[in-house]
C-alpha cells in the first residue's frame, strides 16, 4: 500500500462549521511529514506531470511550497511562489482569490507572457484559488502546460468545464467521519 493512500487513511477528521475536514501534513503542515511521503509524492507528480519545456513551476502560498520546492530540486525546474503579500515589484500582478473557506488578493511575481508553467499545489476543493491563478496567468500571457494537484476532494470545482484538466494523484472524500478513497490514481 503507498504512504499517500495509507497517510490518508489514518488522517484524523475535525469539524468546523458542520463540514468535516481531514488534517494531513501534505494539506496542513501537521502531522509530521515525513521524508518518504514527500518523497513518494514528488516521484508521482513528475511521472504524471507535463513537464517538457516548462520555465518555472508555480504554486500559491503556502501549502504547496514544499512539494513544489522539492519537485524544483529534483527538475531543477525554477520554483515562483505567489504570494498573499503586495510587493509593489516591476510586472507583479494581483488577483483575487476566493475558496470556500476565505477570500484573499494573492499577487504574482516573475512570470511573464511566452513562459511556460506548471501549476502547483497540495489539494483540489473548491477550485477557486486554482481558478483565479489560471485566470492571472493567461492574463500575463504565461502559457499553462499542466495543472496538478496532489489530493482532490471529491465535489464539483471552478475549474470544472474549464480547458483546464487538473490531474491528482488520489481523489478522496470524507463520508461518516472517515476519509474514503475515491480514485486511488487521481484520475476519476
Amino acid at each position: 500500500m503507498d504512504k499517500l493512500r495509507q497517510s490518508l487513511l489514518d488522517a484524523p477528521i475535525i469539524e468546523k462549521d458542520g463540514y468535516h475536514y481531514f488534517v494531513h501534513p501534505i494539506s496542513d503542515g501537521i502531522p509530521m511529514l515525513e521524508p518518504a511521503l514527500l518523497r513518494e509524492i514528488v516521484i508521482r507528480i513528475i511521472r504524471k506531470a507535463e513537464l517538457e519545456d516548462v520555465d518555472k513551476i508555480v504554486t500559491p502560498a503556502a501549502m504547496g511550497i514544499h512539494i513544489s520546492t522539492a519537485v524544483s530540486l529534483m527538475t531543477d525546474i525554477p520554483l515562483v511562489v505567489i504570494r498573499k503579500r503586495e510587493y509593489g515589484l516591476e510586472g507583479e500582478v494581483a488577483l483575487s482569490q476566493q475558496t470556500g473557506y476565505s477570500e484573499n488578493e494573492m499577487y504574482v511575481n516573475n512570470v511573464h507572457d511566452g513562459d511556460r508553467v506548471l501549476l502547483l499545489d497540495d489539494v483540489l476543493s473548491t477550485g477557486g484559488t486554482m481558478k483565479a491563478i489560471t485566470e492571472a496567468l493567461e492574463h500575463i500571457g504565461a502559457d499553462v502546460a499542466d495543472v496538478l494537484a496532489v489530493i482532490k476532494k471529491e465535489g464539483p470545482n471552478e475549474l470544472d468545464g474549464t480547458d483546464y484538466d487538473v490531474k491528482t494523484l488520489i481523489n478522496v472524500d470524507v463520508q461518516d467521519g472517515e476519509v474514503v478513497i475515491v480514485d486511488e490514481d487521481g484520475d476519476g
